[in-house]
């Protein structure tokens, strides 16, 4: 009898045991006992001090699991609070759905043109590797990467555009790495493991690393510089535009007093980074390495078919089509991503399920997140938690009010998801609009406030752009030794520049 009980409490042991081990899988555990405290304390706090107390909680907790994505994706413990808050009555079913509905747009842009933006990607790694290989001038070559990387992003994509950027990099520092190490082409090869690297070609290797890390840290901050710029850069854009009636180019002109000036003090501060060398740029191509990258890539060129040069053609003309279909509005961005998926796939003989299927792998995530913070959102407006900031803020004399909503945006970025931030406020700031608190041309003025404060400042931090965590969270990441904290360095001088410029820009043109 002892023997058994003794085996059931073992088997118990190991029960509970597994049940942490699987609960929020392979976070730290001092996550998921904060976690879990959050989830028993909620109830409550609900009952001792009322629902507006403890919406202000729930949002600082959903806030710390965006500030946490490197140690959990939000969408999990994110999506418990959210869960919990609908089954404690603080927000509802059909209040979720509600909002849900109402930035549908955003959904589709992200279901539908991310994915198909994937089938883009030849026509992208063609394009940046003819750039890299190209240019022997750094700073001219940064200037190229954080240009075309915005352009880029301002009609498409910042995740996709920064997908390739990282694909760019990995392909090309695999191929030096297989020859530090002294590996054949034809035997299989880690790029991971430096064991097995050549003693003389080790500084090479170090300064290739230093060299990708800038430029690829002066992309990733060009999708941030594009991204601002039009309703289809960054998903925020379109919710903003959405509840603004602005179509892109309506879009495009009442963000450019500000955008515009940051643009040309990011390519600035891009060169100025390169010709410094502070903060961890400045690195040159090895001459060794630019020899073996420009044999593989005529090598690459003798394989091209007859039938991978049509491909190319078809997705230059697809995306000649995409630019025009933005401009002129001809349907909403999703049905015009739907589109593109289509025709790329038709004219390039991607027919099976399965590799269509790829597409949508990057932006879902992401989507089911983005549903989680409409529930979440859901919560302030039933509570009504945000009444006071925005009473607050719209009862300063209005020429200060967007200089301190772009300041509010950007400082909660830098530590949150942007688009959660950008919901947030400009459903306060709509929801004015309609009380006639405001008038239409001031609402369009704290628009242009929420939109740029919330796009340009998170460049700051990992958390606040998600083309930033996405690098971060990439197999380019620990290859290239880019940590949180060298990340964060390395964004600190556009940082500055870029918010400084914006904010004098929204106070002395748009306020």
């Amino acid at each position: 009898m002892n023997t058994y009980n003794s085996a059931l409490s073992t088997s118990d042991g190991h029960f509970a045991r597994a049940f942490t081990d699987n609960f929020l899988g392979e976070a730290p555990d001092w996550y998921k006992l904060t976690i879990a405290v959050f989830l028993i304390v909620n109830p409550i706090l609900l009952y001792a001090t009322g629902p507006f107390f403890t919406g202000w909680v729930l949002v600082g907790e959903f806030i710390f699991t965006l500030a946490m994505a490197l140690k959990c994706y939000p969408l999990q413990p994110g999506g418990l609070l959210a869960i919990e808050a609908v089954l404690l009555g603080m927000t509802s079913a059909d209040a979720v759905y509600h909002e849900v509905t109402e930035n549908i747009e955003v959904i589709l842009l992200l279901m539908f043109m991310v994915a198909g933006i994937y089938f883009m990607k030849s026509l992208l790694l063609f394009t940046f590797t003819k750039i890299l290989i190209g240019v022997r001038s750094k700073a001219l070559l940064s200037l190229l990467f954080c240009a075309v990387a915005a352009v880029l992003s301002a009609f498409l994509d910042a995740l996709t555009v920064t997908a390739v950027l990282i694909a760019v990099a990995v392909g090309f520092y695999s191929v030096y790495h297989r020859v530090a190490s002294n590996r054949p082409h034809q035997h299989d090869h880690d790029h991971a493991d430096d064991e097995h690297i050549v003693e003389y070609h080790r500084e090479d290797l170090d300064q290739f690393r230093a060299f990708l890390r800038s430029l690829i840290m002066h992309g990733a901050v060009g999708t941030a510089l594009g991204g601002v710029c039009t309703l289809v850069g960054e998903p925020q854009n379109l919710l903003i535009a959405e509840k603004a009636g602005w179509e892109f180019v309506e879009f495009f002109l009442n963000m450019a007093p500000v955008t515009m000036p940051a643009f040309a003090a990011g390519l600035l501060t891009c060169v100025l980074l390169e010709k410094t060398g502070i903060c961890g740029y400045g690195a040159k191509l090895p001459s060794a390495v630019r020899e073996v990258l420009v044999n593989f890539a005529t090598e690459q060129e003798k394989k091209r078919t007859a039938s991978d040069s049509a491909e190319l053609w078809i997705q230059g003309l697809v995306a000649i089509l995409l630019v025009l279909s933005l401009a002129f509005h001809v349907a909403e961005v999703g049905i015009i991503g739907l589109m593109i998926i289509v025709l790329l796939t038709s004219f390039n003989g991607v027919v099976q399920e399965a590799r269509i299927g790829h597409a949508f792998e990057e932006a879902l995530p992401f989507t089911s997140l983005l549903v989680v913070f409409f529930a979440v959102v859901a919560v302030i407006h039933e509570q009504h938690l945000f009444e006071p900031v925005t009473h607050f803020v719209l009862g300063l004399e209005p020429q200060q009010q967007p200089g301190m909503l772009f300041l509010a945006n950007g400082i909660l970025s830098m530590i949150s998801d942007n688009v959660f931030v950008a919901t947030v406020y400009i459903n306060e700031v709509k929801t004015a609009l309609t009380a006639g608190e405001i008038t239409r041309e001031h609402f369009d003025k704290l628009a242009i406030a929420i939109n740029t404060g919330t796009n340009l400042p998170s460049v700051a931090t990992p958390n606040g752009q998600a083309a930033f965590l996405f690098l971060l969270t990439s197999a380019l990441a620990p290859l290239i030794r880019l940590s949180y904290g060298r990340m964060v360095l390395m964004a600190l001088p556009y940082t500055l520049v870029l918010s400084a410029v914006a904010l004098v820009s929204v106070i002395f043109i748009v306020g």
